[in-house]
């Protein structure tokens, strides 16, 4: 039974002949030659300007990207510089506004001291002045009181 299952084999192969699926002649080396020379011309002609493009496209982003980071650092330096200029500047704006508050009280110490100054001096020209009157009134007084008392003596003397 094997030998019938091999003779029916060699028959199916032996049937097939020439130009069959498996046949080794000098087609297959021709094909092979086929296949590398359109490798070689698709690499010249396809890959090659293909890869060309794709690396340069490649070094286009990698530059656009570089170009991007160093205008993003130079944009947070001059955020960072212009943010010390407000700060600094806030500061001396600070500054300058307590030095006006100081200098500003400074001037309405003076000021209410000169003004203190001028009222006690006021007051006290207003009571020497008004101690003057006074004298003036009760040496009028005295005067007139010692008139009143010489004619009521004058008016007794002659009355009695």
């Amino acid at each position: 039974m094997s030998n019938s299952l091999l003779s029916s084999v060699f028959v199916i192969i032996g049937a097939e002949g020439e130009g069959g699926l498996f046949d080794f002649n000098a087609t297959l080396p021709l094909m092979a030659a086929q296949i590398v020379a359109l490798t070689l011309m698709l690499n010249l002609v396809f890959y090659k300007p293909l890869t060309e493009t794709i690396l340069e496209r490649q070094n286009f982003i990698q530059k656009s990207l570089s170009d991007a980071k160093e205008f993003l650092a130079k944009a947070e330096k001059l955020f960072e510089e212009y943010e010390e200029k407000i700060a600094s500047g806030r500061k001396e704006a600070q500054l300058l506004v307590s030095n006006a508050e100081k200098e500003a009280q400074e001037i309405v110490s003076v000021e209410v001291l000169k003004a203190q100054q001028d009222a006690q001096s006021l007051i006290e020209e207003t009571t020497q002045e008004l101690e003057k009157q006074k004298t003036q009134a009760i040496s009028m007084l005295e005067k007139q009181v010692d008139l009143l008392t010489d004619e009521i003596k004058n008016k007794l003397i002659v009355v009695s």
